[in-house]
């Protein structure tokens, strides 16, 4: 009786993980879904005007070459294809980015608040393009205007996480010293923003702003390669590395028995989401909330597990940057930066995750 109550306790236990593992599967598959209907309603929102059927006839019509002629035709062509395609895009894709990016540094440093942001990466980029704005500086030479600011704050984006490697390799830092290390950056670039914002010619006073809350606005099929790499190469990469993610999450003395170098794949993982959310912030500016909620949000459904929070996460903050981007544009006669809309749903939905599911995602 008892060896059949065994085998029967087994099959439960395969059916149950069979269960979670289809939930954890349809779970992605519509994330996935919900972010290919989001980027349809961003290409279709918009002050201009135009509706759905006739924003995609007029995608199709400049696929298949039949551009029209007329002043009218020629505008709503410019606005669909030149404006909304890689707004709508770039939006995915950097949503995309700092979910991933977010979710992979919460699991490494094992700490709920950990993203990109509180590492000092946005904070360094954000002095960098004052420093551009403000100064009119820029880290090379002769360079001046969008570029300058684009270049500054990418350079000075990886110095936040060049201070926590630094560290990390001189004292053998743990996760908590890496955070800390990365907070006392971030506030110091922070102050010196602020101090530069002081000197700041009034009239800069208004870019300096839009830049430090952010806005998917200023990406053009020019720079939109750079944010599709980012996406590319940090999916791609956090997903390798799931397993190695999963280890470091449990403890590095259980990393050292499985034969990982837990700082070393901590320092790695680092510097690609160091280099991948510097490449894609550098258009934007600092989207904040992203990277800190879309992790928090989905472990809720799915657990910890990296194999499939990775690829929802990726999917979750891509989608919700979409919808956030489709709130802003909505908003007043011009719209607002996509950064208020983040920041006015992050923080209430992050409150809720953080006292009703405390527990659960961490599980």
């Amino acid at each position: 009786m008892s060896r059949f109550s065994g085998l029967y306790d087994n099959s439960r236990e395969v059916r149950n993980y069979e269960l979670g593992l289809s939930r954890k599967v349809l779970f992605v598959v519509a994330c996935i879904i919900m972010a290919v209907i989001a980027l349809g309603l961003e290409i279709c929102l918009g002050k201009a005007g135009i509706g759905f059927v006739e924003a995609y006839s007029i995608i199709w019509d400049h696929i298949t070459g039949n551009i029209p002629t007329d002043p009218a035709g020629i505008q709503k062509d410019e606005i669909v294809w030149n404006l909304r395609i890689p707004r709508a895009l770039g939006a995915f894709c950097i949503g995309m980015t700092l979910a991933v990016c977010g979710a992979a540094m919460q699991s490494i440093m094992k700490n709920p608040l950990a993203d990109p942001y509180t590492t000092g990466i946005s904070s360094g980029a954000g002095f960098g393009a004052i420093l551009a704005i403000a100064l009119g500086f820029c880290i090379v030479p002769g360079v001046v205007g969008y570029n300058a600011i684009v270049i500054n704050a990418f350079v000075f984006s990886l110095i936040p996480t060049a201070s926590i490697i630094l560290i990390s390799r001189l004292k053998n830092a743990n996760p908590t010293t890496m955070i800390l290390t990365g907070l006392g950056v971030m506030y110091a670039f922070s102050s010196m923003t602020s101090l530069l914002m002081l000197v700041a010619d009034p009239q800069d006073h208004k870019t300096a702003y839009v830049w430090n809350i952010g806005t998917v606005g200023a990406i053009t099929w020019d720079n939109l390669i750079f944010v599709i790499v980012a996406a590319v190469i940090a999916v791609g990469f956090m997903q390798y590395m799931a397993k190695i993610i999963n280890i470091l999450a449990m403890s590095d003395s259980n990393a050292r028995a499985l034969g990982v170098d837990a700082n070393r794949m901590r320092i790695y993982i680092l510097i690609v989401t160091a280099v991948t959310v510097a490449m894609a912030v550098s258009f934007t500016g600092s989207i904040g909330f992203i990277g800190l909620l879309a992790p928090h949000m989905v472990r809720i459904f799915i657990g910890s597990d990296n194999r499939y929070l990775i690829p929802a996460s990726a999917a979750f903050g891509g989608m919700l940057l979409l919808y956030s981007d489709c709130v802003a544009k909505s908003i007043g006669v011009t719209g607002v930066p996509v950064g208020v809309i983040t920041a006015a749903i992050g923080g209430p939905l992050f409150l809720y995750v953080l006292f009703k599911h405390r527990k659960k995602i961490w599980s």
